[in-house]
């Protein structure tokens, strides 16, 4: 039987590319707008404290593990902006056109030796409201920031971030292939890694 895990999150292309990473573990990922679950107020100035903050919030709310990833993008150019405001980056939230139209405007010129960039996605995993001891986990995929949009796939920045070792866009590459490589895939396979060693007990 599966063990039911919230996930403090109503992001469509998230809920997808959690349940194809975890779905066969025999994880039942639901998104928390399911439980009526309002969406956390992110005051905290890190992914980490973003992450701790939404799974605490999505626990309380439904007496259920959650699982919460604060995920942004790293621009060196920007010193180190957009971050923990990726997902609002030109103001209005979740508008991918907007963010990745300002992010380029703002690079506007800059050579392609400095516009190196990286996601970060920090996944925390709360047992319940009061965990003491969350269980947290970072991936990092690095890459460069393009000059135009390339590529269908993905969601947020994936169109204006370049892979290296696919010579394309995050957005240019096949789901199964992001979901191998990706900051997201990278964090959820430590957090797999931790439950084996543990024998943590969902």
């Amino acid at each position: 039987m599966s063990q039911t895990i919230v996930l403090a999150s109503n992001n469509a292309g998230k809920i997808k590319e959690f349940n194809a990473l975890l779905g066969n573990l025999g994880f039942d990922i639901k998104p928390q707008n399911e439980f009526d679950v309002p969406e956390a107020d992110e005051t905290g100035l890190t992914f980490i404290e973003n992450a701790i903050l939404k799974a605490r919030h999505a626990c309380a709310h439904t007496g259920l593990p959650a699982l919460a990833d604060d995920s942004g993008i790293e621009v060196d150019f920007l010193n180190g902006a957009p971050g923990i405001y990726s997902a609002r980056f030109a103001g209005d939230h979740g508008n991918n056109e907007a963010n990745n139209a300002l992010l380029l405007e703002k690079l506007d010129g800059v050579a392609e030796s400095q516009r190196s960039a990286r996601f970060h996605c920090v996944l925390a995993y709360l047992r319940h409201q009061n965990d003491p001891t969350p269980l947290v986990f970072h991936g990092v995929w690095e890459g460069r920031i393009l000059t135009s949009t390339e590529g269908q796939e993905g969601f947020g920045y994936d169109p204006v971030f370049y892979v290296p070792e696919c010579g394309c866009s995050a957005a240019s590459l096949p789901k199964e292939v992001k979901n191998q490589i990706s900051h997201r895939a990278q964090a959820l396979r430590q957090l797999v890694t931790a439950f084996q060693q543990r024998r943590t007990s969902l």
